[in-house]
């Protein structure tokens, strides 16, 4: 498989500027061999990218799964920006995910399926696909429709 950062331009995936914190906070944390990553919305991909809005009742699942492949993108901007390289990645570790969603949407799994399935693509099956939870929330910071954190393990 290619690397990671080659694995990038095959995809066609232009990285964004790294966001930037919106409060008193570290956007990544390196700590031994690990990196930490702070909770992420979604990157302004393309025009039809869902940034705001709740699944189920003004987003579709396919929307959230969209929003949720935007945060993956800013991840991987924030990565790069914090280490210098994507290719240092070992594996991703960890990952958990908020789905801003009505009470009686259930498939939180499916839309956190859009970040998982980036990282796959990126790092390989298994170096990208790591633990994961996926949980609900009522609502998320600005009204993003999702929110993800995760914890990478870097080369030595």
């Amino acid at each position: 498989m290619s690397t990671p950062e080659t694995r990038l331009q095959e995809l066609h995936i232009i990285l964004p500027p790294a966001p930037k914190p919106v409060a008193k906070y570290k956007i990544a944390v390196p700590s031994g061999n690990l990196l930490f990553v702070s909770g992420h919305g979604p990157a302004k991909v393309h025009e039809n990218t869902p940034v705001l809005g709740r699944v189920g009742e003004n987003l579709t699942l396919d929307q959230g799964k969209e929003a949720a492949r935007a945060v993956a993108i800013n991840i991987l901007a924030t990565v790069k920006e914090t280490i210098g390289s994507l290719d240092k990645i070992k594996k991703l570790v960890k990952t958990l995910g908020w789905v801003n969603c009505t009470v009686d949407f259930k498939d939180q799994p499916k839309v956190i399926n859009g970040f998982s399935e980036l990282m796959a693509e990126v790092f390989g099956e298994e170096n990208g696909v790591g633990a994961r939870s996926a949980v609900s929330a009522h609502t998320l910071p600005g009204g993003i429709p999702v929110e993800i954190e995760c914890i990478f393990e870097l080369k030595s």
